[in-house]
């Protein structure tokens, strides 16, 4: 691939070649002279964008004070150039100009095609336009207005009658009340996402309809929220590395994204700063930890401007057809946890959207779901989860003093562990009501008695994750009432165990110290109990392969067994003591022969890593139902030892095909120096070998 610096440098490379060659450049580079580049056919010229300047064809006639002025599209200079080329176009919104000039849709890809392959996330629509609107009449009108939106610009008089729709329009928009009480929802609408934990990062897009419009909206904003307009690092409660504050900007929360005119009042021109300013602000958003987190627009930023994280657009603006796909595409962007995009519409452009899509996806017109499909999930997973605790007391959750709801939590997850398949049910279930919740945690459907519902249950699902998985996903999502609660609470014997679980101390604590199994053995909730022995005793099993894979794999499969005999349980045993009891114990018996195990080595008179070999070739004289004698396996297992230290000094050793085949030469040697019965030496090799990038991998 040759990229091109100039009209001239492409007629030089085009010059004398008959075939081959791939060569990159602009469609600006076409207006630098118009003289032929080549009449061959073929040439294939590629386009991106083909909704843009790859489509304008047209004369466009200027009258100046030296006469008429006559200039064409870049388009035209191009296709001029090549004549008998091939030209292909490549857009994700052709427009009817994109058929004129390249022909019919030879291939495409819909938006549905893209979230089903997993490049995209699905958009969800709400529609809160009533809520503005002052009355029936101009909600009418501004459907009205899309109406003659459609059959714009094919004269002059209707692009004069345009113009007198759009000044109807800006005057509707612009009206004092309507934009106080959209600012008033925008922020009610928005602080709910934040606080219910439904946004990722907090990041959302505010489109308005005119400069004039965006600059009051604003200023309405900054004073309902006058703290948003406060210079910051980060929002309050942000951790930040060395490196994070140097990429950081301080800045307000809330900031206006448009170039800035002279005939700006003062403080809006201040405010809107230089491009180089502009460019910072667009880095400043795309950081994920910066205290700029919404960004009001008019036309910038709508379209090829990526910021994987953002799932908000605020729409309060007439867009049509492909401006519309592209300005919503804004949200669509794949990210960590992050499930669908929403799209909240102030204006009433649902009819266009879908207008829209069926123009752009004809093979599935419905690709948005409404936020009113997401609001029955919520209510059909409360309703599923209220049955699955029918047999559970709730009332101390909702009424009780903190201690009494931090108990009523750690009970219910219990009563959600009474057997595994019910376990999992509640996870899942849970899990699906976080992801509909996320989206419509906005919406006015979902009642406080709902929301108290979905935090008891986010709470419950956050303590079973934390013995099960060993970190809880959905703290955030709590209300600060059980936060506060966590914290007065903690000091509750036995509770804190659970909660330190996933904090940064965890690797202080000594699973194998008698005190510490003593204050494990007396919390009252069995299943509790035996999921927290089950996550520290799976750590340091973990840990101790590291040293040992031998033996560590033979743990792993003890404890494989006893957890499949956990997850055997029938839920009419729940009330057996006696099977808990002999559960918790066997976990515990596990424990001391794990702790045994490591210490194992002093007794036989050699060193931790010599042991590990030792257990190698003990292991295989099992396997091969030979003898041999113990203190000779002890002197191999140090011979053994050697050899690899001597070949294993290098970092690259394993990577080194030169030094594995000497260590194998050498392992060969020494087994048959001491005399090691005649099994497959290659699995000899193979065993020891791994052992040995253990040590190197895991060792200080």
């Amino acid at each position: 691939m040759i990229s091109v610096e100039s009209r001239t440098h492409l007629r030089e490379l085009l010059k004398g070649r008959n075939s081959g060659g791939v060569f990159l450049t602009t469609i600006h580079k076409f207006t630098e002279d118009t003289e032929l580049l080549t009449e061959r056919s073929n040439v294939i010229c590629i386009s991106d964008e083909a909704h843009r300047s790859q489509i304008n064809l047209e004369q466009k006639v200027r009258i100046t004070e030296k006469g008429v002025k006559r200039t064409y599209g870049f388009a035209k200079y191009l296709h001029d150039s090549l004549p008998n080329a091939t030209f292909v176009g490549f857009t994700g919104t052709p427009i009817d100009a994109t058929l004129d000039v390249f022909g019919e849709v030879v291939d495409s890809y819909t938006m549905t095609e893209s979230v089903k392959d997993e490049i995209t996330v699905r958009i969800v629509y709400e529609g809160r336009a009533a809520k503005v609107v002052l009355d029936n009449d101009k909600l009418k009108e501004i459907e009205d207005y899309y109406s003659d939106c459609a059959d714009q610009g094919a004269s002059d008089y209707q692009i004069e009658e345009s113009k007198k729709a759009s000044a109807n329009m800006n005057a509707i928009l612009g009206d004092p009340d309507r934009i106080k009480a959209l600012a008033i929802d925008f922020v009610h609408h928005y602080e709910q996402r934040v606080a219910e934990g439904a946004t990722l990062k907090g990041k959302a897009m505010f489109v308005c309809s005119s400069r004039e419009i965006a600059y009051r909206f604003w200023q309405e904003v900054v004073e309902l929220r006058p703290q948003w307009n406060e210079v910051l690092v980060a929002e309050e409660g942000s951790e930040l590395s060395e490196e994070e504050l140097k990429a950081i900007k301080p800045m307000e929360r809330i900031k206006m994204i448009m170039t800035r005119g002279k005939d700006d009042p003062a403080g809006l021109y201040d405010m809107l700063g230089t491009q180089e300013y502009r460019k910072e602000l667009d880095r400043q958003f795309k950081n994920a930890k910066s205290n700029f987190k919404i960004a009001i627009v008019v036309d910038m930023w709508l379209t090829g401007f990526d910021v994987p994280f953002l799932d908000t657009i605020y729409i309060d603006k007439p867009i049509q057809r492909h401006n519309l796909i592209q300005t919503i595409s804004r949200v669509n962007r794949k990210f960590e946890g992050k499930e669908k995009g929403l799209v909240v519409d102030y204006i009433g452009i649902k009819k266009q959207m879908n207008l829209a899509l069926a123009h752009y996806n004809k093979a599935d017109q419905q690709n948005f779901e409404e936020i009113a499909q997401s609001v029955i999930v919520v209510k059909d997973h409360i309703d599923l989860l209220n049955k699955l605790f029918h047999g559970f007391d709730t009332t101390p959750y909702f009424t009780g003093s903190p201690l009494e709801q931090l108990n009523c939590l750690n009970r219910a997850a219990e009563y959600a562990q009474v057997t595994d398949k019910i376990e999992k049910r509640f996870m899942a279930l849970v899990k699906r009501l976080k992801a509909a919740f996320d989206i419509c945690s906005g919406s006015e459907s979902i009642t406080q008695d709902d929301r108290d519902r979905i935090h008891f249950y986010l709470a419950v699902r956050s303590i079973v994750f934390k013995l099960t998985k060993g970190n809880a996903p959905d703290t955030a999502q709590m209300n600060a009432r059980v936060r506060e609660m966590i914290a007065e609470a903690l000091k509750a014997d036995g509770v804190e165990e659970i909660f330190k679980m996933g904090e940064g101390n965890e690797g202080e604590v000594d699973i194998f110290d008698d005190d510490y199994l003593a204050r494990i053995e007396k919390i009252k909730l069995p299943n509790t109990r035996i999921k927290l022995l089950q996550q520290l005793l799976a750590r340091a099993i973990e840990d101790f392969k590291k040293i040992n894979k031998t033996k560590g794999l033979d743990f792993s499969e003890k404890f494989r067994r006893l957890v499949d005999l956990y997850n055997e349980r029938k839920e009419d045993s729940l009330y057996v003591g006696e099977v808990w009891d002999d559960i918790t114990n066997e976990f515990v018996d596990l424990i001391a022969a794990l702790q045994k195990e490591k210490e194992s080595f002093a007794d036989l008179g050699i060193n931790i890593e010599e042991k590990a070999f030792y257990d190698i070739l003990l292991k295989l004289a099992n396997k091969y139902e030979f003898t041999y004698p113990e203190d000779k396996m002890l002197t191999l297992a140090k011979a053994v030892k050697d050899v690899v230290d001597d070949k294993a000094k290098y970092t690259d050793w394993s990577q080194r095909d030169d030094i594995k085949a000497e260590l194998k030469v050498g392992l060969i040697l020494v087994l048959a120096e001491h005399g090691y019965p005649p099994v497959d030496r290659d699995e000899v090799y193979k065993e020891i070998f791994e052992q040995a990038e253990n040590f190197k991998r895991f060792r200080a």
